[in-house]
């Protein structure tokens, strides 16, 4: 299975002898999977059948399911809904007496509403029979299709970026790798710097400035936060490539990558000109993560 986004839009229309039958399904970003249905009254005692239906296709996403049914009419199709279209009239009537205007009801704008045309009369609706229900979830399953697939174009394009941007992180780790491999000059160097200040021209021996320096080194070594950084990178793109429903380990797998270019900043805050370089490289690797990581929000 492909990476999903959590957000997109499916409508189905089945033609049923009944009626027609129109499945409407949105979904958002959220936590879990949170469903509303919106069915007609006649439709309650298949809204079990339908929750399964879409919790067997959807894990993550507030979901929102829209059912609606137009009647076939007993007097045949494109018959006049007579008890809708009287209640019509006697609005507009009332309402024009209210505003104290003249005017005439039109008939066109009353074709236009929703079950003018085509519905049958209250009494001769009947029940919503065992061959309905069932295009009513063969209506709902094919709308959970298209919402998939709807989802599954998104979540290509975010999981591009994701993994665009995750190469992003593992250059500037190479970079940060090659910077480290000279730093114990680096911190020879800054450390004699240092001493001469404090002794005032008074000598050290070299080995011993050669021992401070190593345990200057060790102290501010990232070595093990460079590994597991490029690790943590790596897991992503495989994660990606895998697909299926990765929001959740994706963020755990995020705050891992977070906490190690948080580590880097801390152990190079005080290393003159090179501790800046190194800083800099951290904080647009940091940027990266936190980019990935605001898209991996709107993924399944």
């Amino acid at each position: 299975m492909s990476v999903r986004s959590m957000t997109g839009f499916a409508r189905v229309r089945k033609t049923h002898a009944q009626g027609e039958i129109a499945v409407s399904i949105k979904s958002v970003n959220h936590r879990g999977l949170d469903l509303h249905f919106h069915l007609p009254p006649e439709m309650d005692p298949l809204e079990s059948e339908i929750r399964g239906a879409v919790k067997r296709s959807l894990a993550r996403g507030h979901v929102q399911v829209d059912i609606s049914i137009v009647r076939a009419s007993a007097g045949g199709a494109g018959a006049l809904n007579r008890t809708l279209f009287d209640a019509y009239l006697r609005a507009f009537r009332e309402a024009a007496e209210i505003l104290d205007i003249q005017a005439r009801p039109d008939p066109n704008a009353a074709l236009q509403m929703p079950g003018m045309v085509g519905m049958g009369e209250p009494e001769e609706l009947g029940s919503w029979d065992g061959d309905a229900a069932k295009a009513t979830l063969e209506a709902v399953a094919e709308a959970v299709h298209a919402l998939n697939q709807c989802r599954e174009r998104e979540g290509a394009a975010i999981a591009a970026e994701m993994r665009q941007r995750c190469e992003a992180v593992c250059s500037l780790v190479r970079r940060m790798e090659e910077i480290r491999a000279g730093a114990t000059p680096a911190f020879q160097r800054r450390l004699r710097e240092k001493l001469a200040e404090l002794l005032d021209g008074a000598g050290i021996e070299p080995q011993r400035l050669a021992q401070e320096a190593a345990l200057l080194a060790d102290r501010t070594d990232i070595a093990e936060e460079l590994l597991r950084l490029r690790t943590h990178a790596g897991q992503l793109d495989e994660m990606m490539a895998a697909g299926g429903e990765v929001g959740k380990r994706l963020d755990f797998l995020l705050q891992e990558m977070n906490r190690e270019a948080n580590t880097i900043l801390s152990k190079t805050g005080g290393l003159g000109e090179l501790g800046l370089t190194m800083t800099d490289l951290a904080l647009a690797a940091k940027s990266e993560i936190d980019k990935i990581r605001e898209q991996s929000l709107n993924l399944e």
